[in-house]
């Protein structure tokens, strides 16, 4: 049996994966989503404008010595891709496996900010005009209302990563090839160089969970 932990992407709570959880736990396996720190309704404006990316990657932590989890698939979408790596190099050999769901897997000293296009930097500023501290969702047809705006010093700080997260036993990144604008493709072509990750191919737009979920269950669940 493993143990999924799935962290969501910018604006997005555990309910992203809502459609992939049933599916894992039907096979045996034991998930956990999370909601970060900034995300949750609850949260009030103070604890949305001081969350950054310590403080999501201490909320990961936090749910493994809560639930004395072991031999973890850790599994990032998006920005989630920034928290999985950090929480997966202070985790101390409890994560197995990390799978970057069409999502950034960052060197030390990158940012979600310098790791991405020019676009969405713009739309990180101009989401941020309001409070100067939470980015709104983007405006676009088709997106879960649930969106809440997300913390912007998450997206701005820079990673520390001491080299554990480079020796994590098993790395796979998923590539998302059906949508236009996706900051990726040039990390999958860097990944693909690699020996040391496995690159996987989906034909669907970004939020996979959302459009494909059974594709990205059976993803998760061949290697487990």
């Amino acid at each position: 049996m493993a143990t999924y932990v799935l962290v969501p992407g910018a604006w997005h709570g555990a309910w992203a994966f809502e459609t992939v959880v049933p599916l894992l736990e039907r096979a045996g396996h034991t998930t956990h989503a999370l909601t970060l720190t900034g995300l949750r309704p609850e949260d009030d404006d103070a604890t949305v404008a001081t969350a950054n990316l310590d403080t999501h990657a201490a909320d990961v932590l936090a749910l493994l010595d809560r639930a004395h989890l072991t031999d973890v698939t850790l599994v990032g979408h998006s920005y989630g891709g920034m928290v999985v790596a950090a929480a997966a190099d202070r985790a101390h050999g409890r994560i197995s496996r990390v799978v970057h769901l069409d999502a950034y897997v960052p060197h030390d000293g990158e940012s979600c900010w310098s790791a991405t296009t020019e676009a969405y930097r713009q739309a990180f500023v101009a989401g941020a005009v309001t409070t100067g501290y939470a980015v709104r969702p983007p405006d676009r047809p088709g997106r879960d209302p649930r969106r809440r705006p997300h913390p912007l010093a998450s997206l701005v700080q820079t990673i520390r990563l001491t080299g554990a997260f480079d020796r994590i036993p098993r790395r796979e990144f998923v590539y998302c090839s059906g949508w236009e604008g996706t900051p990726f493709t040039d990390l999958r072509t860097r990944l693909a160089a690699d020996p040391h990750w496995r690159v996987h191919e989906l034909p669907t737009a970004h939020d996979a969970m959302r459009e494909a979920p059974a594709a990205v269950a059976d993803l998760l669940l061949r290697a487990a």
